[in-house]
């Protein structure tokens, strides 16, 4: 088995063109970088060095163990700095971007998981994908938990790192009296007729609705606009509108409203997103808090599909 000391006074001596002078880049006497060599020749069975006037030169044997001799050294070193991050602790603060119901439903038991376990200061920010996704980017939040309808992907920026952490199925909300509200499945075609209540005109959400339903082959009538799930299905059970609600965002519908499965089925995929120049201890754990707080009971999908 190789020696990495003694294949570094190789690639040394590659470097710096003499012992002598590889001696001063290891910090040890040319004795010493001498031995190392005569020790490296034992252990591989072939010349590496020979004189060349008042110096050395690296043999076709010496040339090619010095060339991947820096590949091992660099090999090496990468497994060095993994394992030491491995034995790092978590700690320090740890920054959280998320959207609506990600940050009300999941992010407090991530939360409380964290502070129970590591000395950490965590902190959480609202806002939307687009918004958190930025905020990651420019380093002003370490992990942000961001969505992508099928319907409407999010593109995530190359220099982000990703992990994808769970799969949401979005229902049309509709009063409990409608016609389709006892369906097991019901074509958002069929509802072109309908008034809708969505997220605020300029939101991401809002213009999700508005293409989903596009395709569908009509343009929606938008008469209410609330940033809350909740409002929108008080608007449902009061008969004024269907509105399309995230499976995540409501375990049970509240009287007066009936969830419906749509065709087509409305999915998203929810990612934890990180700078891949940041990932530490800390990220980990954050991210891996995430993913286990959304795969608990209170934030899975209580309605097959």
């Amino acid at each position: 088995m190789l020696n990495l000391d003694r294949v570094r006074a190789l690639c040394a001596v590659a470097q710096a063109g003499s012992v002598a002078a590889a001696g001063r880049i290891l910090h040890v006497t040319p004795s010493g970088v001498s031995q190392q060599l005569a020790k490296l020749e034992r252990e591989v069975g072939a010349v590496l060095l020979e004189p060349t006037g008042r110096g050395v030169r690296l043999t076709p044997a010496g040339e090619l163990l010095a060339r991947r001799g820096d590949q091992l050294l660099s090999h090496a070193s990468g497994i060095e700095a993994e394992i030491v991050a491995m034995r790092s602790e978590v700690v320090g603060p740890i920054r959280f971007g998320a959207f609506v119901t990600a940050s009300r439903l999941v992010l407090p038991g991530a939360v409380t998981f964290l502070l129970s376990r590591y000395p950490v200061h965590v902190t959480v920010t609202e806002a939307e994908t687009e918004v958190t996704l930025e905020s990651v980017s420019r380093g002003r939040i370490d992990i942000g938990v961001v969505d992508s309808w099928e319907s409407a992907p999010v593109e995530i920026p190359t220099e982000l790192e990703s992990r994808l952490i769970h799969r949401d199925t979005a229902d049309v909300a509709l009063p409990a009296d409608h016609p389709f509200a006892r369906s097991a499945v019901v074509p958002l075609s069929a509802l072109s007729a309908m008034p809708w209540v969505a997220w605020g005109s300029g939101t991401a959400f809002h213009a999700w609705l508005v293409r989903t339903l596009r395709r569908q082959g009509f343009e929606p009538r938008v008469d209410f606009e609330a940033s809350d799930i909740s409002t929108h299905l008080a608007f449902a059970a009061a008969g004024l509108a269907a509105a399309l609600v995230p499976r995540l965002a409501v375990d049970r519908p509240p009287a007066g409203v009936a969830l419906v499965a749509t065709e087509p089925r409305l999915h998203r995929d929810i990612y934890a997103v990180w700078r891949a120049d940041t990932g530490g201890p800390a990220v980990r754990a954050g991210v891996d808090a995430v993913e286990a707080a959304f795969g608990s009971g209170e934030a899975q999908d209580s309605r097959s599909e």
